[in-house]
């Protein structure tokens, strides 16, 4: 019984080896790997994107919209 013990306690640390090992393989990985910046060029280009969606939905509010719903009034004259 004391060898079957032995064998499961080596098992045990081999195990734990391998875990350590592909943590270190991983943090190391991870140290490695660049933090995405974005250059001032993307920065200005998501702005004006951004800006650019945001005048479209007021536009599209403004004139689309109201148009939509002109059709639905009745009047009894012609002259608009």
């Amino acid at each position: 019984m004391n060898d079957w013990n032995n064998d499961y306690l080596a098992e045990f640390h081999r195990q734990d080896l391998l875990r350590e090992t592909e943590q270190i393989c991983l943090a190391n990985l991870a140290m490695q790997s660049r933090v995405y910046r974005p250059s001032l060029f993307t920065r200005a280009m998501h702005g004006f994107a951004s800006w650019m969606i945001l005048a479209g939905k007021k536009l599209h509010n403004r004139y689309e919209i109201p148009t939509a719903h002109t059709h639905q009034t009745t009047s009894s004259s012609f002259a608009r």
